[in-house]
């Protein structure tokens, strides 16, 4: 990454110690349990809050989970101060944070956000429930989206005047959104300017039209590597259109691989081989240039060795 990770961000809130009272566990249990007897005088939901609100440390580290084992000699604090709750899944990474924004390192597989038929894993609501967990009112925005099967950048706002100012003047705010891809053969040409107008039929398939009506998409492709049957290509969107550099490389006769759906024959590396690897943007708040950025996908680059 090019900006902070989200860890050492966060470092210097880590290295403070929380106000709170410490115990050392005794005899081994579980977390809940433990709490319901420590803090006897409480009602069992305030005891729950404290686990949701990011309050319970174990060892030093924020812990929401209720069933968590104790062992003798482990510490257990309980903060006065509201703490961030910590953030692991598989398929999303947090890179930065602050109060009004999230950025995210999505991995293939996973929805930006539901669909009629998938409405709880989706990053929009790994990410609902983790800023819950710090307060029940906290919610996050939809700013814009990447396919199921894309991996890469993408950012949620953490209120709806971010929301509105960011996508209000997303052309302007928005100064590089920059893809990585590998399509099948080699591009006639190493680099070139893509734009073509896209429009939807009813099966929600996106392609080009030379009617006329539709929406204009402009895609700058630049060649990076190729050994003929595989091309390794960063593309960087001028629009943000549904599905564009899927449809416009489809178009040119060189469709992403593992992209069955826009005429690929080839699905080398078991995923649809598109990545969103830079996010540059205007920070609403701060009117600072962000910028986030990560490495090329190993399985991109060794295909087009």
């Amino acid at each position: 990454m090019n900006m902070v990770r989200r860890s050492e961000y966060r470092g210097t809130d880590k290295a403070k110690a929380p106000r709170g009272r410490k115990v050392n566990v005794k005899k081994e249990e579980t977390l809940l349990p433990f709490l319901f007897q420590l803090l006897s005088e409480q009602s069992k939901s305030s005891v729950k809050a404290l686990l949701s609100h990011g309050q319970i440390l174990v060892n030093g580290k924020v812990t929401s989970q209720f069933d968590t084992a104790l062992m003798p000699g482990d510490e257990v604090t309980i903060s006065y101060e509201r703490g961030k709750v910590e953030f692991n899944n598989p398929l999303l990474n947090i890179v930065w944070e602050d109060e009004d924004l999230i950025v995210v390192n999505k991995r293939e597989g996973l929805l930006s956000v539901s669909s009629a038929r998938v409405k709880e894993r989706t990053a929009y609501h790994l990410l609902s429930d983790y800023v819950k967990k710090s307060d029940p009112k906290n919610k996050i925005f939809i700013l814009h989206r990447l396919d199921r099967e894309t991996s890469g950048l993408m950012m949620f706002a953490k209120n709806q005047w971010v929301q509105k100012e960011l996508q209000s003047n997303w052309n302007a705010m928005i100064t590089q959104r920059s893809y990585v891809a590998v399509v099948e053969g080699r591009p006639e040409k190493e680099t070139d300017l893509i734009v073509s107008n896209l429009v939807e039929n009813a099966q929600m398939q996106v392609y080009v039209t030379t009617e006329g009506d539709g929406k204009e998409a402009i895609t700058r492709y630049r060649l990076l590597n190729s050994n003929g049957s595989y091309s390794l290509l960063e593309l960087d969107l001028e629009t943000g259109r549904k599905n564009q550099i899927r449809a416009q490389m489809q178009s040119i006769g060189h469709s992403i691989a593992g992209d069955y759906k826009y005429g690929a024959e080839t699905d080398p590396t078991g995923r649809l081989m598109l990545h969103a690897r830079r996010l540059f943007f205007i920070h609403p708040a701060t009117g600072e240039e962000m910028r986030f950025e990560t490495r090329i996908p190993d399985k991109f680059s060794s295909l087009t060795k």
